[in-house]
């Protein structure tokens, strides 16, 4: 019984012994840290400056895009699309974003896989597919989707025409 008693004892000891060194890790974990970096670098850049910016980047190398209509939305998406001759367009597309990193200051964005060229520049995210090998002839679909990350931004936001203000009617006696 003696013996049972002392076990019992020894694992009591051990498990408050393992429970003290799983409330110093938790605690070693969960410390402050202070605040979280920022998600970019700078001040946000305004949405028509970098729609302007991509646009002439792309025209320098040949390659012609439209804004496409945003619906109004408030959100920090845009979209770039025209076409280009098949034999060119990845070519093209690759040079404007080699452009844009080396003329622009704009650097490499996250990796979404061979065939997709990303861009970052302050708040602000390019991504473009390249088509790959198209047949000759007719002009292939060239797309940019720009986003950003701060979508309550008022920089990044469309902006909306105001409204006249209400005023009241006189009052009738």
């Amino acid at each position: 019984m003696r013996r049972i008693l002392v076990l019992a004892a020894v694992a009591f000891l051990a498990l408050a012994a393992l429970a003290t060194a799983t409330v110093a890790a938790g605690a070693y974990l969960l410390r402050d840290l202070g605040p979280l970096p920022p998600r970019y670098s700078g001040p946000p850049l305004p949405r028509e400056a970098v729609v302007s910016e991509v646009t002439s980047i792309l025209a320098a190398e040949g390659v012609t895009v439209e804004r496409e209509p945003s619906g109004g939305m408030r959100t920090c998406h845009e979209r770039l699309s025209g076409r280009h001759a098949p034999e060119t367009a990845d070519a093209a597309v690759a040079a404007a974003f080699a452009r844009a990193r080396s003329d622009h200051g704009w650097q490499d964005g996250p990796d979404m896989g061979e065939r997709t060229l990303t861009l970052t520049k302050g708040n602000w995210t390019v991504m473009s597919s390249l088509m790959g090998e198209q047949a000759s002839g007719r002009p292939v679909p060239v797309f940019m989707v720009l986003t950003c990350v701060d979508e309550d931004d008022a920089t990044t936001a469309p902006t909306a025409p105001s409204a006249p203000p209400l005023t009241p009617a006189p009052a009738s006696s």
